[in-house]
């Protein structure tokens, strides 16, 4: 008789900020099998841009995730411009990566809190999301919101900076910088946080690469890829990019990789913010793209973010397909939980800093068809879904709502 025990993590949990599930096996304390289990939380994004222009895609494309939603609608706007051969003005390509690093700022600061809560540091959740309020409160400056900044265009950017707001960057870099001092001590030399960090969640350099993890994930298993330095965009080739990596190969070696890229970005910044080009803001691209495809790459905090495009002469794209950093990311999931204790399951979800909307996808293959996919236009899709939960015994047309009052 097996001495082993199942236990399902999710899709409902409190250690998960969205529904996934992870089956994990335990041999006493030990985990010997871990299952990721994702895709109850798809929104249809990309089916949706297939009926909408380019121009109204770039909102579904920026709310992809809610922390990268710059980098999102940057790889998405590269692609359309380069299918409609159009070069943005410099100072936009300036101005998309000061928001990128912004946003990468604001999304490290985020996962460094997170890290320290799920493993009881909460104080390191205080300090490091006070931090990032600074952060929030510059985008919302130049964007008029905190999460979903609509700076980009498709041909260049929608708004400018000028030198008061380059100023208010500038002193709130300062604290930041000085503040990422005490967190790179932090990381490098309080002994009790590598106590509960190193050896967590190994993942070789051979594993890495086998699996295909992009970001802080594959930097701290000592790969040199960052898309902004091998391939780079917008205005990356004019500014130092020095890639931050680590050999520890595991959770410790992730903290490590994203404290230092918090300084990188800081230092990027100040490059941006003193050698910001005059010019336009924007370039004229048509309403009908030219067909063909595009594949636009950028670099989210998250790691490598891919976006294909298909387009057909029309206003409308013929497909889009997001390939968001998360996703490449989960292939080497079951292999970091594996081996290690069950107290050690929520860091180790957590070091990939995981997206679940922006990963889930539906696709509907049909076994007694010979495996061929079915594609779905919305009305089928919704009467598809309908009957399905008829299947399983809930009918929502016998629902009653009740009448909605209105007071004044």
């Amino acid at each position: 008789m097996s001495k082993n025990i199942t236990i399902p993590i999710g899709p409902q949990h409190p250690s998960l900020k969205e529904p996934a599930c992870f089956t994990i096996t335990l041999e006493g304390e030990k985990v010997v099998k871990a299952v990721v289990g994702v895709g109850y939380n798809h929104r249809g994004l990309e089916k949706a841009c297939e009926s909408r222009s380019y121009i109204q895609d770039l909102y579904i494309i920026e709310r992809v995730c809610g922390i990268c939603s710059h980098t999102h609608s940057t790889a998405f706007c590269q692609g359309v411009e380069e299918l409609a051969g159009v070069t943005i003005p410099r100072r936009a390509a300036y101005i998309r990566v000061i928001m990128a690093e912004l946003e990468r700022l604001h999304s490290h600061l985020l996962w460094l809190g997170v890290a320290g809560h799920e493993i009881g540091f909460d104080t390191l959740l205080m300090y490091s999301w006070r931090d990032r309020e600074l952060v929030l409160d510059v985008l919302a400056m130049l964007g008029g919101n905190r999460v979903n900044y609509g700076i980009n265009t498709i041909g260049g950017v929608r708004r400018d900076i000028d030198p008061g707001m380059i100023e208010q960057i500038t002193r709130m870099l300062d604290i930041i910088e000085e503040q990422n001092k005490y967190y790179i001590q932090l990381a490098l030399s309080e002994t009790t946080l590598a106590a509960r960090l190193a050896g967590v969640g190994k993942l070789s350099h051979e594993d890495a690469l086998r699996l295909g993890a992009v970001g802080p994930v594959s930097r701290a298993s000592n790969i040199s890829d960052d898309v902004r330095a091998i391939d780079r965009y917008a205005a990356y080739d004019e500014i130092p990019v020095r890639v931050v990596t680590d050999d520890h190969c595991d959770v410790f070696g992730r903290a490590v990789v994203r404290v230092l890229e918090i300084m990188e970005s800081i230092n990027m910044l100040r490059f941006a913010v003193a050698n910001l080009p005059d010019g336009e803001l924007t370039v004229k691209v048509p309403r009908n793209i030219p067909a063909g495809e595009a594949l636009s790459r950028t670099e989210a905090p998250r790691g490598e973010d891919i976006h294909f495009i298909r387009a057909n002469g029309t206003a409308n794209p013929d497909r889009v397909r997001v390939r968001a950093p998360s996703e490449a990311n989960w292939h080497s999931m079951a292999h970091m939980l594996e081996g290690d204790y069950l107290a050690d399951v929520p860091i180790i979800i957590a070091a990939i800093d995981p997206c679940y909307s922006c990963t889930d996808r539906a696709i509907v293959v049909d076994q007694r068809d010979s495996g061929l996919v079915k594609t779905f236009d919305w009305q089928g899709m919704r009467d598809y879904s309908i009957n399905w939960y008829k299947s399983q015994g809930f009918d929502a047309s016998k629902i009653k709502i009740a009448e909605r009052k209105l007071y004044f």
